[in-house]
């Protein structure tokens, strides 16, 4: 039931309420811790961002600061500027002139070939055929010993059941080292060779590429001497002063035919 006024005169009673202001107060106290967290996080917000704008122009203007040392302004004052014309005036007065006749009679001296060449043109225009000459002649001279050498250590022979493999001479050929080599079968059966199992080395035991031409493959007991050449690019032969050849015949691989010794012409 609702409570109804007092009548005039008589004192007013307390009624009950069903409602109490406790839940407003409490209300308001948590609207009002909630805006002052607010207000103080932007607070800090503000200040961390002004914070590090400040570090960072600090931070820009010391490097543009290292970065601009010993950069200076250009000096606009119109004195400097006189100084600088009347130093360009002396260095143009300076500069030698030369005579245009002049160089027009060296040109056609030049242009018809009776210019008279400089001293030093002419020394060692002089000076390099010399050279060339004497250069010429120390690499035939030694070409020939080497090939004096050789001469004298060939020929070179091998022989094992009837089969003689020679080394007759040895010359420079093209960039390559030319063997000229012979086989002979001095037996009574046909042997086979197969020429890429010929065994090149140096005297370091350093085995070489060599390709063979003009022997044959098959070899007949008639005594008659095959001739061919055994070519080995010079180009391998830099560190080498000796070679070693070594055949067998195919399929068998029975006889030994070898020799060493042979001389490196270059």
């Amino acid at each position: 039931m609702s409570s109804l006024p007092n009548p005039l005169g008589q004192p007013w009673r307390k009624s009950k309420s069903y409602f109490s202001a406790s839940p407003v107060r409490s209300t308001t106290t948590r609207s009002s811790i909630r805006f002052d967290s607010t207000i103080s996080l932007t607070i800090i917000l503000l200040v961390l961002m002004l914070g590090a704008g400040c570090v960072s122009a600090i931070w820009s203007f010391s490097i543009g600061h290292e970065a601009l040392k010993g950069i200076r302004q250009p000096d606009l004052r119109p004195t400097s500027d006189l100084a600088t014309r009347q130093s360009s005036r002396a260095r143009r007065k300076g500069a030698a002139i030369l005579n245009e006749g002049e160089i027009l009679a060296s040109v056609k001296a030049r242009m018809s070939g009776k210019a008279q060449p400089d001293k030093t043109t002419a020394a060692t225009a002089k000076a390099e055929p010399a050279k060339a000459t004497e250069v010429k002649a120390d690499a035939s001279a030694q070409a020939n010993a080497t090939q004096a050498v050789a001469e004298q250590k060939l020929p070179i022979a091998s022989n094992d059941r009837g089969i003689v493999f020679t080394v007759r001479s040895a010359k420079s050929q093209g960039g390559s080292l030319a063997l000229e080599v012979s086989l002979k079968n001095e037996g009574t059966q046909s042997v086979r060779f197969l020429y890429s199992f010929l065994n090149v080395t140096d005297e370091n035991g350093r085995a070489i590429s060599a390709s063979t031409e003009g022997l044959p493959g098959e070899l007949p007991a008639n005594g008659e001497e095959y001739s061919g050449t055994v070519s080995i690019p010079v180009s391998l032969l830099t560190d080498a002063n000796s070679l070693s050849l070594a055949l067998t015949d195919y399929p068998n691989q029975q006889l030994q035919l070898k020799m060493s010794g042979i001389p490196i012409v270059k």
